[in-house]
Order: C-alpha cells, then sequence, then structure tokens
C-alpha cells in the first residue's frame, strides 16, 4: 500500500477564523516538510484559479455562501520546484491541474516540458512529477479563456460538447508531450452521437441545428497549424500521468497516446472502483508496463485521534465528532444549508477514530496494494494538529499496513 499525502491550501473561514495567504503557506510548507520527514511518497497539491470569492459578485455566482478561496495554489510547477528545494525525497503532484485554462493543452504541454528541462539541473534531479490533469471544478475559470460555446449547435448542446472538447485536450496535451510535431487538423474528430444525450428531444434539436442524421461532427475547439512543443529535449522519466475523469471512454482514449492513471474519491463505489482496475488492465498504455493499482490514487478523508490519556473510545469519539463538525461546516460554506442526511453520508465515508480503528477501517475498507491520498487538512488550520495526525499515522499505522 502506498502513502501520499492531499494539501489543499484551501483558504476558508473555520469557527471565524481567516488565516491570511501568508499563514495558508506557511502552514502548507511546514506540513509539506514533515510529510517527507515521515515517509509520505507524493505530495498532491490542489490547484484553483481566479478568485471565487470576486465571483460570488458576479449573477451566475457558483459558491456564494463560501467564505475565502476554494484554494491558493495556482501553478504546482512553480510550487514543486520550491517544494523540492525544500525537501529530501518527496514527490509532487496537482490534484488537479486545470488544462483548459490558462492558454488550454498546448501551453499546459509547454510549461511542463520546461519544468522537466528545468528540473534536470537541480539538486532534486531524480524527483518524480505526477501530472494529474482535468477540465477543472467551475465553467467561469475556464469561461474568461474563452472556453464557450461558439455557434448555435454548440449552445444547444455545450453540456456534451464540451466533454468531447476535453477528449480534444487530452489527446493534444499528450502528444505534445511525447513530443509529437501535429497540427488541429491531425486531430481525431470528435462526434457526437444519440447515446451522447439523455432524452430523444435533445437530440432531435441538434439533428436539426446541423441538419445530419446519425453522427454530427465537431470542429477542433482549438486551432493551429502544425507545431512542436520546446523544449524538444525534455526528459520524461519522472513524468507520471493521471486523469481526472469518470468517463471510460476518455480514460481508454488517454492511454493511446501515454500511460495514464485515473482519480478515483473516496466516495466511489467499490464496484466502480473494480471495474475501473479492470478496465485499465485491458486498456492502459503498453510503454508504461502492466496495470497496477497504485495508478489509481485514491482520496482519503482522514481524522484520527491519539490524544494521550484518552481511551481509545474517547479518541474514537473526539476523532468523529471533528469529521461531523468539518462536514457541517463545509456543506454550509458550500451550500448554505445543513442536509443532515448529506452529512451523515460524508462522515460515513471518512476514515475516522483511534488508532487501532483507522487502522481496521483502513484494512477493511482498501486493497493491500493501492494508493491512498491521505487529506488531514480538511476544515482545519490548526497546523500542529494536523501535524499530530500526520504523526500518528505514519507512527502507529502505516508500518502495520
Amino acid at each position: 500500500m502506498k502513502f501520499d499525502i492531499f494539501l489543499s491550501i484551501c483558504q476558508t473561514e473555520v469557527d471565524g477564523y481567516l488565516p491570511s495567504e501568508k499563514v495558508m503557506f506557511e502552514n502548507f510548507f511546514h506540513q509539506l516538510k514533515l510529510a517527507d520527514e515521515l515517509g509520505f511518497e507524493t505530495a498532491w497539491v490542489a490547484e484553483t484559479h481566479l478568485s471565487c470569492q470576486i465571483q460570488k459578485q458576479n449573477p451566475h455566482h457558483v459558491i456564494p455562501h463560501f467564505k475565502g478561496e476554494i484554494g491558493l495554489n495556482t501553478d504546482i510547477l512553480q510550487l514543486s520546484l520550491l517544494g523540492m528545494s525544500q525537501t529530501k525525497r518527496i514527490g509532487f503532484g496537482s490534484a488537479i491541474r486545470n488544462v483548459i485554462c490558462n492558454g488550454g493543452p498546448l501551453s499546459h504541454a509547454e510549461a511542463v516540458r520546461t519544468f522537466l528541462t528545468l528540473q534536470q539541473f537541480a539538486p532534486f534531479a531524480d524527483r518524480k512529477f505526477h501530472l494529474g490533469f482535468a477540465a477543472g471544478r467551475f465553467p467561469f475559470t475556464n469561461e474568461a479563456y474563452g472556453f464557450v460555446p461558439k455557434n448555435e449547435l454548440e449552445k444547444t448542446a455545450w453540456d456534451v460538447i464540451k466533454n468531447k472538447y476535453f477528449a480534444q485536450a487530452t489527446e493534444i496535451l499528450l502528444r505534445a508531450l511525447r513530443g509529437d510535431h501535429f497540427s488541429s487538423a491531425d486531430l481525431k474528430t470528435q462526434v457526437l452521437l444519440k447515446k451522447d444525450f439523455r432524452s430523444e428531444e435533445s437530440w432531435q434539436k441538434v439533428q436539426k441545428i446541423s441538419q445530419e442524421k446519425e453522427v454530427i461532427p465537431l470542429d477542433s475547439h482549438w486551432q493551429f497549424e502544425k507545431v512542436g512543443v520546446i523544449p524538444f529535449e525534455a526528459p520524461l522519466k519522472n513524468l507520471k500521468l493521471t486523469i481526472g475523469s469518470h468517463d471510460p471512454e476518455i480514460q481508454v482514449f488517454a492511454n493511446q497516446f501515454f500511460p495514464t492513471g485515473v482519480f478515483n474519491l473516496s466516495i466511489t463505489p467499490p464496484a466502480l472502483i473494480e471495474e475501473t482496475h479492470q478496465r485499465m488492465q485491458d486498456s492502459y498504455h503498453p510503454s508504461g508496463g502492466p496495470w497496477k493499482r497504485e495508478y489509481m490514487p485514491r482520496t482519503v478523508m482522514l481524522f484520527i485521534d491519539d490524544t494521550p490519556g484518552l481511551s481509545a473510545a474517547a479518541q474514537s469519539e473526539k476523532a468523529k465528532l471533528t469529521a461531523e463538525k468539518a462536514w457541517r461546516n463545509y456543506w454550509s460554506a458550500m451550500e448554505n444549508t445543513l442536509d443532515p442526511q448529506k452529512v451523515a453520508q460524508a462522515v460515513g465515508n471518512t476514515i475516522a477514530g483511534c488508532p487501532a480503528e483507522v487502522l481496521e477501517q483502513i484494512r477493511s475498507k482498501y486493497h493491500p496494494e493501492d494508493r491512498l491520498m491521505l487529506w488531514f487538512d480538511f476544515n482545519n488550520h490548526d497546523s500542529e494538529s494536523i501535524s499530530r495526525s500526520m504523526k500518528a499515522f505514519m507512527e502507529k499505522i502505516s508500518p502495520q499496513l
């Protein structure tokens, strides 16, 4: 079993306290250095773009009741270079980099190749870099960069078409990363089919607009003549890719170009997890070797209490109360509601308890060869408390797993 850490750098209000950006990053680097010392394999860092606070001023606000910013890291590449310079062995990963905004997939491919080129001249030239990529959480971050419907067809079927364009972005990103020289004319033509739509009425609308009956071809959202992404000699040996999409077709499609793992959340049903593993065994890009379970990182909300002097039962109760409080604060901030059923379900999907209880929960829920992204800082700005939880896990639980 692999143990990574997930660091959100989420600047939200907790119990009336909203840390400054400087304090948030100070806490991040403190926890990062400790994770390195304790032996966590990879530090996955959340990535966010454009202010949620400012976006609340617009008519179509996405999280109007959230105080603060969902995340402060806007560039995992810069953060990784600095983080690697302050640590000894830990790898870095993006969870998850939006490759639609900030110039689109060609821009991101060029930035990553530049990062890998510069890394080879540093003392940490052998560190692994995990590029987790997706299409972004909130539409407004992409809209600001022109990722919007361009015609009547796209306006009518944008919910479907934007996913087709993410498939295009995936192809562009991976072909550029591996060093292909290509133009938009060389991309696979994405098409709309009846099966893409939830209702016959929606399908008939796009048929009427396009004047096509069975297959509706789409142009490339990104139009460009033949390009080559520089630096050409960027070393790729340390680069690992993971896609943030639950669409089986896109997971398989990505592996036509480059070995690409898959993200899955802790709340993903076990049957879907196993189905994904089976599919990836058959479709993982052959240059990456055989598929391994560790190529699907699993986020784990972890609440562990190891308070000296408390009984195991009291530690367990304290950890679960902390988990419930964190989830109540989170859902209240996200939706301005407190749905007891949603809170209970969320708490049920976390790992919470005393060390012995946490150990048994992980054993029963996860496969011995899984990779766990342990999330200690969820709705918590007490860096010393987070550090104690990290130590308790790595000293009392991980050796037994």
